[in-house]
């Protein structure tokens, strides 16, 4: 493909900027060049549940997508974010099925949580990554410079907190917890549990 890079996902982590978001990492391949996006609860938990490999009790919507482009025999070739239009990025789905192929418009978080599903891989338009994930590297190096002295130590966040309570309990305990977190649909505490559970193994 012309003029496009292609990426991977970095991390996901709250926004605290706005309140019930998440920020999507994504980088280069074979760069330091990084692309953030900032995407909704459902679909952060979308991409997190797959990542971790936690199953549902019920498919979600992303799931009832890869069940329904597989029963009509729809392959996803690749995920393309082509644009960024006042502060919203655009994306593309190019499935294929028998020779044909289709694109489909779709918002950049609900097709990277599909791209997870198939494993396929996700591109970047060359445009967008030269115009945007510069700015964000400029605003590493800016952080950098105002890191604080090492003698201040930053508050532990709730996140920490929850992780190393979790460290209290035996592994029978944890598998029962994890269980427990997947029928509630409670699947960021479940990713939690499970990353407990993956440093004891």
């Amino acid at each position: 493909m012309d003029q496009t890079v292609e990426l991977e996902i970095l991390g996901l982590s709250s926004n605290h900027s706005q309140s019930g978001s998440f920020t999507l990492v994504m980088g280069e391949v074979g760069s330091n060049r990084r692309l953030p996006i900032v995407i909704g609860m459902f679909e952060a938990q979308a991409i997190a549940i797959e990542i971790e490999k936690i199953v549902p009790n019920r498919p979600m919507t992303h799931d009832l997508f890869k069940s329904f482009a597989s029963s009509f025999n729809y392959s996803i070739d690749h995920i393309l974010i082509s644009d960024m239009r006042e502060g919203v990025y655009y994306a593309n789905i190019i499935c294929s099925s028998g020779g044909k192929k289709v694109e489909i418009d779709a918002r950049p978080s609900d097709a990277i949580a599909i791209a997870v599903r198939f494993d396929a891989p996700i591109f970047c338009a060359a445009k967008v990554m030269e115009d945007f994930a510069s700015e964000y590297i400029e605003e590493d190096e800016r952080k950098e410079q105002q890191k604080p002295s090492p003698t201040k130590r930053p508050a532990p966040s709730s996140t920490s907190k929850s992780s190393d309570a979790l460290k209290d309990y035996s592994l029978d305990k944890l598998n029962q917890l994890l269980e427990k977190a997947i029928n509630n649909e409670d699947y960021e505490k479940a990713a939690r549990i499970r990353d407990e559970i993956n440093r004891r193994n």
